[in-house]
């Protein structure tokens, strides 16, 4: 029996620089029969001349390796949009998205394909470059933190690592695009709703760069927490490890809040002697030592009270993929 065709899609808007790696790692996935989709989302960096150099139907050339390769483009309308043109020209039984900052390892999609028996859609484990800076050391061990806790029968296709039946996601709608950001949980949660089950494969592996910025880092965290109140409001009740670090991470802002604030109210007290000073000194010191220490984590905590601030707006004005707070049903 004929093995079904995957298509698999990836997007990318100025991100020239992550192109000839993706789609290298693509072209070589050892999985038969396969198509690529590739959709150019507005790119202004040159990235829109890069990735037309791949762009082989006929699939004619040697580094097409026997696979069509069909670069799509639009104007700059999102991530959700890129995926819905993709997932509208798919050919494919299954459709695979990945992103194009990483690199799949070739047997990606076969691993995949090997446990999609009796699932809507089966997701792999992404394992991030540690890099050089203390930002994507972080984010890698805390990625790799989570999926190593990751259970079977999971509840989230990841978005640089999954694969979906296409007819069911067509059907549910395919990927929203007033959700601005975490459209892969959005559509892993709809999946669960209606009674499908997404099943996790650690050997199916893709790689991701290094996040080595820092405001990229924060900026990526706040987005998730944003989108994190949208989740919570559009699926009450049911389970999810979107935001699973949060739990740990947000309460660091309200602990060192409330300790520079006793300092400040309270400080030493009134029958403060020479003999205690050595004690607030030592007190001091190591609050102080704390903060550098755990930057990071603290301006992490940060931006998560940010981004759900901003959820609870979105929320309120019935915006980014919200039905407003207030509104009549």
């Amino acid at each position: 029996m004929s093995k079904p065709l995957v298509s698999v899609t990836v997007c990318v808007r100025d991100g020239g620089q992550w192109i000839d790696g993706c789609m290298t790692a693509l072209s070589t996935q050892t999985y038969r029969p396969l198509e690529i989709i590739a959709v150019d989302d507005g790119s202004s960096d040159g990235g829109t001349e890069i990735m037309q150099e791949w762009h082989d139907p006929q699939a004619e050339r040697p580094e097409s390796n026997g696979i069509s390769i069909r670069v799509l483009q639009q104007e700059p309308l999102g991530l959700s949009a890129g995926r819905n043109l993709a997932l509208k020209e798919a050919n494919g039984d299954w459709v695979a998205i990945t992103d194009i900052d990483c690199r799949a390892e070739p047997d990606w999609i076969s691993v995949m394909m090997a446990s999609s028996e009796g699932v809507e859609a089966v997701t792999g484990r992404v394992v991030f470059d540690e890099g050089r800076t203390s930002v994507s050391k972080l984010r890698a061990r805390k990625i790799a933190a989570k999926f190593a806790n990751r259970a079977e029968k999971t509840t989230l296709a990841n978005g640089p690592c999954s694969m979906f039946m296409r007819e069911n996601l067509v059907a549910r709608g395919g990927f929203d695009p007033a959700w601005y950001h975490a459209e892969d949980m959005e559509v892993s949660m709809r999946i669960l709703a209606s009674g499908g089950e997404i099943r996790y494969v650690a050997d199916a592996v893709v790689n991701h760069v290094a996040e080595e910025s820092l405001l990229q880092f924060l900026a990526k965290r706040r987005r998730d927490a944003r989108a994190h109140v949208r989740i919570i409001r559009g699926y009450r009740g049911m389970k999810h490890d979107f935001t699973s670090d949060a739990k740990f991470i947000a309460p660091l802002l309200p602990v060192v809040l409330f300790v520079w604030s006793s300092f400040l109210l309270f400080g030493p007290p009134e029958n403060f002697t020479a003999q205690m000073a050595p004690f607030w000194i030592v007190m001091a010191s190591c609050f102080l030592v704390a903060l550098i220490a755990f930057r990071i984590h603290i301006l992490w905590s940060c931006v998560l009270w940010i981004g759900a601030s901003e959820g609870c707006i979105d929320a309120v004005l019935g915006r980014n993929g919200h039905r407003r707070l207030f509104a009549k049903k």
